[in-house]
């Protein structure tokens, strides 16, 4: 039976892989250590005798240690994730996102692993022409200190190739969307549709600049993709994570909402944003290589957020905004 560590594991995008992977039958060890107080999202999985909790910093050598040696897959997605999060925290970012990262990685190579996926970010692509679609050999061009953190990352993991005993395949994402345990409403698709559901004024910056969008069980969908594929199609390989058809500008995905919410205040603001990234992405290799095509489009994901906001407690959610985004961090740390 395959053994996974999900590093990050009670946050957006892994909370929804727990489960999938579960369903699969598989054995899951998960190590965060909630700095965004997000325990109530892996409460759920707490009494399945295939999960494994360990309340834990990856950066710390001891927990990584401590780990038995039967780790098949390690899915990395832990972090201080979005631009966001990293600006307001600069210089726990390079802490957590580069040399916490690389002390884990290194003190994995101990546990005999067979396969490290880490997850990176299509925003490496920074800001490209609208002409222009960004593949995997596209110039790297990030603009954010989160971005920079996950380009040098993949520097480190890309130059082990022919020097370690294991496989590593790099995911970039697009910009996720979808119901999660771990909820989160500081995401474009999820954010808008939020914001018309409780009948505010929505202001958009820079309405036209393009951005890849997935649904967060289409990311598990394509890591499990990976795991199972035939070591000569992700061996060291990067893949964008997304489809063609979810390439939306944010004037796009308003002109979707529009269509639930008729009545909606919609501002539109050409400056003032510092978010300068505009980027298509092209996703033709992802969907040779590991015959992956997105199931879930973005009518999906806005349908079910609004259902999901229709049966909420709509107060508690304003009151407790901060439980739902990467916004700040635990004061423990």
């Amino acid at each position: 039976m395959d053994n996974f560590l999900l590093i990050g594991g009670a946050g957006y995008v892994c909370s929804v892989l727990i489960k999938y992977l579960l369903d699969k039958k598989k054995k899951v060890q998960v190590i965060d250590n909630f700095i965004y107080k997000n325990n109530f999202a892996i409460k759920q999985f707490l009494k399945n005798s295939k999960y494994k909790f360990i309340n834990g910093d990856y950066s710390d050598i001891n927990v990584i240690n401590n780990l038995k040696s039967d780790i098949d897959h390690v899915i990395f997605l832990g972090g201080l994730v979005g631009d966001p999060i990293t600006n307001k925290y600069p210089e726990l970012a390079n802490k957590i996102n580069n040399s916490g990262i690389i002390n884990c990685i290194n003190s994995l190579e101990k546990k005999k692993i067979k396969n490290l996926i880490f997850i990176s970010t299509c925003s490496n692509y920074g800001l490209i022409k609208d002409t222009e679609k960004a593949s995997e050999t596209f110039e790297l061009k990030p603009l954010s200190l989160y971005a920079k953190s996950k380009v040098k990352i993949e520097k480190f993991l890309l130059n082990k190739k022919n020097k370690v005993d294991y496989n590593v395949t790099i995911l970039r994402f697009a910009t996720a969307f979808g119901l999660s345990p771990r909820m989160r409403f500081d995401l474009t698709v999820n954010e808008f549709t939020k914001e018309l559901m409780l009948n505010n004024d929505l202001e958009i910056f820079d309405a036209d600049t393009w951005r890849p969008y997935c649904h967060v069980i289409d990311f598990s969908r394509l890591i499990y993709s990976v795991v199972t594929a035939e070591i000569s199609t992700k061996y060291f390989e990067v893949f964008n994570v997304g489809s063609d058809e979810n390439n939306y500008t944010k004037r796009q995905i308003v002109n979707k909402l529009i269509n639930y919410f008729p009545k909606s205040k919609i501002i539109y603001k050409q400056k003032g944003s510092l978010d300068k990234r505009n980027y298509k992405v092209d996703f033709s290799k992802v969907k040779k290589n590991l015959n992956f095509n997105a199931k879930y489009n973005l009518n999906y994901g806005i349908e079910e957020i609004i259902e999901f906001l229709k049966n909420s407690n709509l107060d508690y959610l304003i009151k407790n905004k901060k439980k739902f985004g990467n916004y700040e961090i635990d004061n423990c740390l």
